[in-house]
């Protein structure tokens, strides 16, 4: 434990700096509501992970991994006011607190920041920039293109969750200057806990009791947002299923990384069996 809480520490203060050098100060307390609220900070911890694994130092990837925090933090006030979520991490959403122009105007902040810290490895900023292609994709099809059944939840999942774990893995490999073979199976590892990820929030958001949780839950069904468990004909339990298999492919991909056993690699195996089995 004191392993993972010494990279988080260093995502902390390097996302506490980050934030804190933002102008004008209104809009540096603005991004700080969401991106300090807390969080798992479980892309970040990824990415350093992935760093380590293929033969990286950690600290190489705090930058990277602050800057696809923020892109989530961005993702998360864009759904609060897409949801009328007024509630994110215990505390109230930037649009309930703010206002909505507020709030859009701290997204675009968040994002203007990861972009800086992306823009030292042309390599980042492709990996990133395709990450974003991908989730904005998912969250067009999610408004207009509903899935109706498990092939199109699965592609969704992958857009909108999946396409920022695997950027997180990718970013790592990157910041230890891993080959792309190597790169590309952090990739599909992530890409693949990111589904599987998905699918458990899913099942948690119809399941979970929120203050456990965190947030409300029955949004899903309340909304009509496209959860595995509203598109599908499967149950909570037929879904956690589905979540192992796809925690299953991210284990063999993980598999093909040529890289020595070491503590990154035993925690990254650990993480892909833990989101299948998390209750917040």
């Amino acid at each position: 434990m004191e392993y993972l809480m010494a990279r988080r520490t260093l995502v902390e203060d390097r996302l506490e700096e980050v934030v804190e050098r933002v102008e004008p100060r209104e809009l540096s307390e603005q991004l700080a509501h969401t991106a300090l609220s807390g969080g798992k900070r479980v892309r970040p911890t990824v990415a350093m992970l992935a760093c380590e694994a293929a033969g990286g130092d950690a600290e190489n990837a705090v930058d990277f991994g602050v800057g696809i925090e923020l892109v989530h933090d961005a993702s998360l006030v864009v759904d609060d006011i897409i949801d009328r979520s007024d509630v994110r991490r215990g505390t109230e959403s930037a649009w309930a607190e703010y206002g909505y122009g507020r709030a859009i105007i701290a997204s675009d902040g968040m994002l203007g920041e990861a972009f800086e810290l992306f823009s030292s490895d042309p390599r980042a900023m492709e990996v990133v920039a395709e990450s974003m292609i991908e989730l904005g994709m998912g969250e067009a099809s999610e408004l207009v293109a509903t899935p109706s059944n498990q092939s199109e939840y699965m592609e969704l999942a992958r857009r909108k969750t999946g396409a920022l774990f695997r950027a997180a893995a990718e970013l790592g490999a990157i910041a230890a200057d891993a080959d792309p073979e190597t790169i590309d199976a952090f990739g599909e590892y992530a890409e693949r806990v990111g589904i599987a990820f998905q699918i458990r929030d899913d099942v948690l958001d119809a399941t979970a009791d929120p203050d456990d949780l965190g947030k409300p839950t029955g949004q899903d069904e309340e909304i009509g947002r496209p959860s595995i468990v509203q598109v599908t004909d499967l149950s909570a339990e037929e879904a956690n299923e589905l979540a192992h298999k796809q925690s299953d492919a991210a284990l063999a991909a993980l598999d093909r990384v040529d890289a020595p056993d070491s503590a990154a690699l035993d925690y990254l195996r650990d993480f892909a069996e833990f989101v299948v089995t998390r209750e917040h």
